[in-house]
């Protein structure tokens, strides 16, 4: 496994300041500690108001619509013990992990709960599901990991006569490895530390680590179109598939059979983010690299957002981008360090003053390597454009608290809900000229819509011709409308990265999917022709509309 290697240079006199101020909050106890609700009541005059996890036993949950026939049917390809139809089951898969879906959870809101949940054991099971549900018009919502956040595994009907969730957590083996060619064929129920850990004995790893990894699935990765925290040295997920498995109700449809092929369209990419609307993953074949011998994760002060944003887009197009890249705005930054660093934060912020920041940007830059000489030359060719900035390195100690706390967000956010607080995220992205403007409309549409709101951004990944932007929000939650009061802001935020008539600033989604929250601003991104396309596809794959009801198309 990964070491940290030691770069030998000048030792930072804030070094010993930074390790004591920059302990991520939530990475081991979800609770925040005092000082960072002294300050949330200080910015945004949240008031104590909690919400606890509603019991099972509170939440209003409708019998099993699943017809009998179908049930047995589904029994007879899976086995009796397969097909679970108790209320504990069905609310475990009722939904993803937005705010919205927590909320629903906690009693605010309607829940959307499956008539069934069918766990397969492999990918000739699942096969048989998708044609049982097709004779028996059941909607189908595949279901791994369970993290989506915009709807992706919602139990919608559409006009099937019920709807049941197919669980793939029995898909849970290392197909192949060919290591000649390093590709990996994994079944889509793979967790991503499970895909690490059959990988290790081969000594290769994916290299995928979106902030889901503990939880979400090597299927859930190819039907959204996942990117991880390391893209800019492992690539987008679409860019590690080279084969896919996919059950429709037409068949078994494989693909897959060279690294590269002229022989028309490649038709994997219209599997991968097609969100279990034409199918369900059942296999995917991924490129594979050997696990790498050394890392250093280091982190840096900006002064400035649009330099900060500058250098990066120097790096990008200098192609000598860090695997992990990371710029957070003054607002995240002082969140960071308001949320995690208590009285030692202060004293950092007094320092960089002294040293003339005054509009703080952390940049996070991390790097793997096979040698130590490997990565002392890409960090330095990282940091070659950045001189000349007026910057102060943070060192390895904020790097690698960065790295230990980067999965801690969903638990912070549970108790952040417990404490009366309206907490989620939107991302987008687009060409660096368009940058400057999509940031401020979207930062403008969320302000208006939430009063003294906290609105973060960071720059989470980076190309040589745009960048992706990740907003954080927190606000205090409404007492009387806390489903509505998001779902207003989340619909002015996505018509001002759309509703443009001059075209799109952004995409609607860079990396969260489409699922239903994003459904109806899909057209203004690829045209009515390309929802015909679209639509075309499904008609041919799924003609009885049974895949993941009310996704992606609507």
């Amino acid at each position: 496994m990964c070491h940290t290697v030691q770069v030998h240079e000048p030792i930072d006199p804030l070094d010993h300041l930074v390790r004591c101020s920059w302990t991520p909050a939530g990475a081991e106890d979800p609770h925040l500690p005092a000082h960072a609700m002294r300050w949330l009541r200080e910015r945004t005059g949240l008031v104590e108001r909690t919400t606890p996890v509603a019991p099972d036993s509170a939440l209003t949950v409708a019998e099993s619509a699943l017809p009998a026939e179908a049930r047995a049917a589904l029994e007879a390809g899976v086995g009796k013990e397969n097909v679970l139809i108790e209320r504990s089951d069905r609310l475990g898969r009722a939904g993803g992990m937005s705010y919205l879906d927590l909320m629903r959870h906690r009693g605010a809101g309607e829940l959307t709960v499956p008539d069934a949940v069918v766990v397969p054991a492999d990918p000739d099971e699942v096969q048989r599901v998708v044609e049982t549900c097709a004779a028996h018009r059941i909607g189908v919502v595949p279901f791994g990991g369970g993290t989506s956040v915009v709807g992706g595994v919602q139990a919608l009907r559409g006009a099937t006569a019920a709807v049941v969730a197919v669980d793939l957590m029995r898909l849970d083996k290392l197909v192949s490895v060919d290591p000649v060619s390093r590709i990996a064929v994994l079944q889509a129920g793979v967790v991503g530390p499970d895909a690490e850990r059959l990988l290790l004995p081969h000594g290769l790893t994916l290299g995928h680590v979106p902030q889901s990894f503990e939880r979400a699935t090597i299927g859930g990765f190819a039907a959204t179109r996942s990117s991880g925290q390391a893209s800019a040295g492992y690539g987008r997920f679409e860019d590690m598939v080279e084969g896919v498995r996919l059950a429709t109700p037409r068949g078994h449809w494989r693909l897959g059979v060279a690294p590269a092929s002229a022989a028309g369209p490649d038709l994997r990419q219209l599997v991968v983010g097609s969100e279990g609307a034409f199918g369900v993953i059942t296999e995917v074949a991924v490129r594979v690299r050997p696990i790498p011998a050394v890392h250093r994760y280091e982190g840096f002060i900006l002064d400035g957002w649009d330099p900060a944003t500058t250098a990066v887009r120097s790096l990008a197009q200098s192609r000598v981008l860090a695997d992990i890249t990371r710029l957070s705005d003054p607002t995240e930054t002082d969140m960071a360090l308001n949320l995690t660093g208590g009285w030692k934060s202060a004293a950092l912020r007094r320092y960089l003053k002294l040293r003339g920041i005054s509009e703080p940007c952390l940049l996070v830059l991390g790097w793997e390597a096979a040698s130590h000489s490997d990565l002392s030359l890409r960090r330095s060719a990282t940091l070659r454009p950045l001189r000349g900035l007026r910057m102060v390195r943070l060192g390895a100690a904020a790097g690698e608290s960065w790295r230990r706390g980067r999965f801690a967000g969903p638990r912070q956010r549970d108790a952040l809900l417990d404490a009366g607080v309206c907490v989620e995220t939107l991302e987008t992205a687009t060409y660096w000229s368009k940058l400057p403007a999509l940031r401020t409309a979207v930062h403008t549409a969320l302000s208006d819509s939430l009063s003294s709101a906290i609105i973060a951004c960071h720059v989470s990944h980076a190309y040589e011709t745009g960048a992706s932007l990740y907003f954080t929000v927190i606000a205090p939650r409404s007492p009387d409308d806390p489903v509505g009061q998001w779902q207003r802001a989340k619909a002015a935020a996505c018509t001002a990265i759309s509703g443009d008539p001059a075209g799109p600033l952004g995409t609607i989604s860079h990396h969260h999917a489409v699922g239903v929250d994003h459904a109806a601003y899909l057209p203004a991104e690829i045209g009515q022709v390309g929802l015909e396309v679209l639509g075309a596809v499904k008609a041919a794959l799924d003609p009885a509309g049974i895949m993941n009801p009310g996704k992606l198309l609507g």
